[in-house]
């Protein structure tokens, strides 16, 4: 039983792309919120990558971090479980803050069933196939040896080599077209099939919508989350129906 000795709420939200910085003091406080007033009543909470802008390595630390943890680990104590799965923001996010933060690492592809319905989660930059230079990135970040080799670098020049790397993403995605950084519709069908799945949720491409397509010879969907840039966003699933959330930041001095 929770902290507050009440039976969970049949619901379950899913988040990605909050970007979380000290610069942006407006997204933290509308995710604090959130977390405060919805997350906390619900069973389960999913965070699908890219919860903070930059992340740097476990051993760093700021104000906004450890402000993440006592909100987090609050939700564990009131009984609400929360999973997270990696970003091409947040992947050096390691056991070390996610046992601090009372999180559950998943992997980068994971089925779970939900109220009865088997759903597909992951960040959604492996559907990117077309965005050929990122997925030559993606590959080598995520290994072994190029995760260790980074994590073994002092901090300061961690931080270094991952502003200069935010930079020029950002300038080459002013470069690539709005196709070539949406996913490939192909690989969702591919990943359903490859799931046996009717139903997948992601963030990355910042462009929240409910699609209907065909896998499996059947009816599927694909659930787009929305980031949080201009707004706080989520998606609310209840054993009767998902619905797409936002509410505009408030203005922070």
């Amino acid at each position: 039983m929770n902290k507050l000795n009440k039976p969970k709420e049949k619901v379950s939200y899913f988040i990605a792309d909050l970007h979380l910085a000290e610069n942006r003091p407006d997204i933290t406080a509308c995710f604090l919120s959130f977390l405060k007033n919805d997350a906390i009543k619900a069973e389960q909470l999913f965070i699908l990558g890219d919860l903070f802008e930059i992340w740097f390595g476990d051993d760093y630390k700021s104000e906004l971090t450890d402000a993440v943890i006592e909100a987090l680990t609050l939700l564990k104590e009131f009984g609400t479980k929360t999973y997270f799965i990696h970003g091409n923001r947040d992947f050096l996010l390691g056991n070390n803050y996610a046992l601090q933060a009372g999180m559950t690492l998943l992997p980068e592809k994971k089925l779970i069933t939900l109220y009865n319905e088997n759903i597909l989660l992951m960040h959604g930059d492996t559907l990117c196939t077309r965005d050929v230079d990122y997925q030559k990135f993606r590959k080598k970040s995520r290994s072994w040896w190029w995760q260790g080799f980074m994590t073994n670098l002092p901090l300061w020049l961690r931080k270094r080599i991952a502003d200069n790397y935010r930079k020029k993403s950002k300038q080459a995605q002013q470069t690539k077209s709005i196709d070539i950084m949406d996913v490939t519709e192909s690989e969702v069908v591919k990943d359903l099939e490859d799931f046996n799945c009717q139903l997948m949720i992601h963030g990355h491409t910042h462009r929240p919508d409910i699609h209907q397509l065909t896998a499996n010879g059947k009816p599927a969907q694909r659930l787009v989350l929305g980031d949080w840039y201009e707004q706080g966003a989520w998606l609310k699933v209840t054993p009767t129906e998902k619905t797409l959330l936002n509410i505009p930041l408030k203005i922070i001095n």
